[in-house]
């Protein structure tokens, strides 16, 4: 069983496929970059997990 992600990721994560969806990748790395520029204000552990939600919404994505 995974950890439960709140609104607030889920809502920020679907934010950036919206606005940045050829930046995003299925390497956790590039995304934290991505998320860094897009939500500057943010604590670094909000920032890690939308990054690390974005890689495993990423790689969903891709094997369909």
């Amino acid at each position: 069983m995974g950890r439960i992600k709140t609104q607030l990721i889920k809502r920020l994560t679907t934010d950036i496929i919206k606005q940045s969806r050829d930046k995003c990748s299925t390497k956790f790395e590039e995304n934290k970059k991505v998320t860094a520029e897009l939500i500057g204000g943010a604590s670094k552990k909000i920032k890690n997990s939308v990054a690390g939600y974005l890689t495993r919404l990423m790689k969903v994505k891709e094997e369909f």
